[in-house]
């Protein structure tokens, strides 16, 4: 299955600066893991935001569910998940 998702990180402004770049860096090496694995194709930043649009090829709703609660970040962020299939007029490749 392939999902859609979109993630808003919003870190609160009183979070002292030592623990957001600590948070930053997990996240980073815990978001490489999840794209090694070739779970996490597509990585794209969203002008102008602390946001990003991602593609994710998992097995399930569950599996998605589990890679994103694993990112240190997580827990400030905001997440919309669109599920993806083949549109039937797109040109094979």
């Amino acid at each position: 299955m392939q999902f859609l998702v979109r993630m808003d990180v919003r870190l609160p402004h009183d979070i002292p600066a030592e623990v957001a770049d600590d948070l930053r860096a997990r996240e980073r090496e815990r978001a490489h893991e999840i794209q090694r694995s070739g779970k996490w194709p597509e990585l794209w930043r969203v002008v102008g935001r602390y946001a990003n649009v991602s593609r994710f090829d998992v097995d399930s709703g569950d599996e998605l569910h589990q890679l994103l609660s694993s990112l240190p970040l997580f827990p400030y962020m905001d997440v919309e998940v669109t599920a993806l299939t083949v549109h039937p007029s797109k040109l094979e490749s």
